[in-house]
């Protein structure tokens, strides 16, 4: 074949010959120092990679061709809800998540005429009742629809700094319903939304799953990983390929058969109150990564989600973006898109390698939960966002349109519907809770008193 002579007639450079001439190149200069650099999480990158050296065996199975459209309904009234619901799946939404906080809501109605085949349901409970799970283990059984719950006890003590109830209490509820339909979320997402670094965030939501798994018997139901994804592109693609790595690594000692399920959203730590519009840059390509990293579901964030309630126009944006990375750009037409990208399999790796180590020190400690209470993981975190902090307020982290470029005739004074900052909101609780902070705050908050 033509096609296979193509390049027969270049020779082979190795990766030793590329070196010697970068050598040269460099007249005298490190190789290392000058061009190998090194990330907050101690990855190392290279200036090129090549098969000779980086022949890294792929363990990651991603199927990109099956990423869905996931769009956020919370649930305060039903019929509203209900009707948000079918315009949504009409309009491009594939999966559907409710947020609950009243376990009196009527089914019935948040579910009337809603279809039922190839769409997934999500139930995401702030609170805990076997009777509300038996109610939709019914409804899923005589309607065929695919529900899944989503419950999160060691979650809610990371956000809310203590248990549903209590921690007895909370275990014996999840073992109560471990052989109903799909019921454990691992909200993750916190940790990168507190300022958590990647080798954190994989080693803090292993470990937080590690203790389900230790706690919970018969744990036979899939699990579903909710991540948020930041801006550093390749990265934040390699974090969800090791995140999946490992979660496989950790399920096949439990004899834990079932993948686990990925649900990715945008951060909302680089998020912007002022620029608003550069957010929807920002979610695209986060999103673009989380796709690409193999999340089974994507739920955008509303470029407006920081200060303006729920509303038509934001979601049918957010929707959009997804709807043009899948149907125009057709992200969902190659499964392992980075399969053979040797950059992109060296950070999983790296990653992947550094997660497993941070594990295993937790574990050896005492495990997520002890290291919770002790207040270990709370500081751990608040260091990394210190660091962080530190270089956005240095102008060496840049967010376009906050601290640099910024346009002085923006005001956001009489647009705010939600107050976008971190509530000081000093209260009893077991833990120190983990808070979700934006790089921006401080620095919103001045121009804002500002406009005054």
């Amino acid at each position: 074949m033509k096609e296979d002579n193509l390049f027969n007639g270049f020779e082979k450079v190795t990766s030793k010959q590329w070196k010697q001439q970068i050598q040269f190149e460099l007249k005298g200069a490190d190789y290392n120092e000058k061009l190998v650099w090194e990330s907050s999480e101690g990855i190392k990158v290279k200036p090129f990679y090549h098969n000779d050296e980086d022949n890294l065996t792929n363990n990651v199975q991603t199927r990109v061709s099956e990423f869905k459209i996931l769009q956020n309904n919370y649930v305060h009234d039903v019929e509203k809800s209900n009707s948000k619901t079918i315009d949504s799946l009409k309009r491009g939404a594939e999966s559907i998540r409710f947020t609950i906080e009243n376990e009196t809501i009527s089914l019935e109605s948040l579910l009337k005429n809603l279809p039922f085949e190839n769409v997934s349901y999500y139930f995401n409970l702030k609170f805990i009742s076997i009777d509300f799970v038996n109610k939709l283990t019914k409804f899923a059984s005589k309607n065929k629809a695919t529900f899944l719950i989503q419950i999160d006890p060691i979650g809610q003590l990371v956000k809310d700094g203590n248990w549903y109830k209590n921690l007895e209490t909370d275990f014996k509820f999840l073992n109560q319903v471990s052989s109903r339909i799909p019921f454990l979320t691992i909200q993750s997402g916190i940790y990168q939304n507190a300022g958590a670094n990647m080798v954190q965030q994989l080693a803090y939501t292993l470990a937080h799953i590690n203790e389900y798994f230790n706690r919970v018997e018969n744990l036979n139901q899939p699990i579903t990983i909710e991540v948020a994804v930041g801006t550093n592109y390749f990265f934040e693609i390699a974090k969800l390929r090791a995140l999946r790595m490992l979660f496989n690594t950790l399920a096949k000692e439990y004899n834990h058969s079932h993948e686990c399920n990925i649900i990715a959203t945008p951060s909302k730590r680089n998020k912007t109150l002022y620029d608003y519009n550069v957010n929807m840059l920002r979610t695209t390509t986060e999103c673009m990564s989380a796709i690409l990293g193999g999340a089974n579901e994507v739920a955008n964030l509303p470029y407006d989600a920081l200060y303006h309630k729920d509303n038509e126009f934001g979601d049918r944006i957010a929707r959009n973006q997804l709807l043009v990375l899948k149907t125009e750009s057709y992200f969902d037409k190659v499964n392992n898109p980075a399969d053979g990208a040797y950059y992109i399999e060296s950070l999983t790796e790296q990653l992947a390698d550094k997660a497993l180590e941070l594990f295993k020190d937790i574990e050896a400690n005492g495990g997520f939960i002890t290291q919770l209470i002790e207040g270990t993981i709370q500081r751990k975190i608040n260091e990394s966002d210190q660091k962080e902090q530190e270089l956005f307020d240095n102008g060496k982290e840049i967010l376009l349109g906050t601290n640099k470029y910024p346009n002085k005739n923006d005001k956001m004074k009489h647009d705010l519907e939600l107050y976008p900052f971190v509530k000081n909101n000093p209260r009893k609780t077991l833990i120190t809770p983990i808070i979700e902070k934006r790089l921006a705050e401080k620095m919103e908050q001045e121009r804002l008193n500002a406009e005054e």
